[in-house]
């Protein structure tokens, strides 16, 4: 922890209500960047703004949802015209449904929040960045974004496209001094849960042949570490990276 890592930066983090989000609200703050931090769930978000409270710190939390435009503007608008750091970490699961099981609602829903949002909210700060002069966009992907045996068609299909949209924005950004990269978690304690209950047993089981590996699961805060870092000036030489955070699961 370095109090002065994002000192005089503005952020904005997505999924803030819980796990990997409000782990990254907390420590971006406690690093002294100003923080806006929104989530769909108000309940979770005043949460997070206790848990602030009890630290002695505070942040600007929105509750919006990142696959409507309207509130990626209001996001945005709360950031006061600086945004130094975007940080997309909402995301949500597929309940490990294979592609003859899955419905369009699922389907829809899953890309709609892991990929529609942070190309939006990605678009929607580039502006400023590039007016700044700068900039650092981190988009959490996920070991599902190197493989097929950690989730169902939806999230893997997700997660596959995000390191795509990642590695577009830091090709034609980069000359603009907007770095752009990702963080690949395996398993998190996070609130991701409830969609990641398998409803097809048959997929599950053989899903379980590649969880056969998979490490003990990380606390949200040894994600967010890496997040923040990759964010802050100690990363300026990285761009479009794909750095694994996942306990060693992607050498199996």
């Amino acid at each position: 922890m370095d109090a002065t890592r994002h000192a005089g930066r503005t952020a904005i983090v997505t999924g803030a209500g819980s796990g990997i989000g409000r782990a990254t609200v907390l420590r971006m703050v406690q690093e002294g960047a100003r923080v806006v931090g929104c989530d769909v769930n108000a309940e979770a978000l005043a949460e997070t703004g206790r848990l602030l409270a009890e630290a002695g710190a505070g942040a600007d939390l929105v509750v919006a949802d990142v696959t409507r435009q309207e509130d990626v503007e209001r996001v945005v608008e709360a950031a006061d015209g600086r945004v130094d750091v975007l940080a997309n970490v909402a995301g949500v699961m597929d309940h490990f449904l294979p592609l003859g099981e899955i419905d369009d609602g699922t389907w829809e829903r899953v890309m709609a929040i892991n990929v529609t949002g942070p190309m939006r909210l990605s678009r929607a700060v580039l502006p400023l960045m590039e007016a700044q002069g700068s900039g650092a966009i981190v988009t959490v992907a996920s070991k599902a974004s190197l493989g097929a045996g950690a989730a169902g068609v939806a999230y893997t299909t997700s997660k596959h496209a995000v390191i795509g949209l990642v590695k577009s924005i830091a090709y034609f950004y980069g000359p603009k001094n907007v770095r752009s990269n990702a963080v690949l978690p395996g398993a998190v304690t996070t609130g991701i849960g409830s969609t990641a209950a398998p409803r097809v047993p048959w997929a599950m089981e053989r899903a379980m042949l590649a969880m056969a590996t998979m490490p003990a699961p990380a606390e949200a805060d040894q994600v967010a570490t890496v997040v923040s870092w990759l964010a802050c000036d100690e990363a300026a030489n990285v761009n479009g990276a794909t750095v694994t955070a996942d306990g060693g699961w992607a050498t199996a």
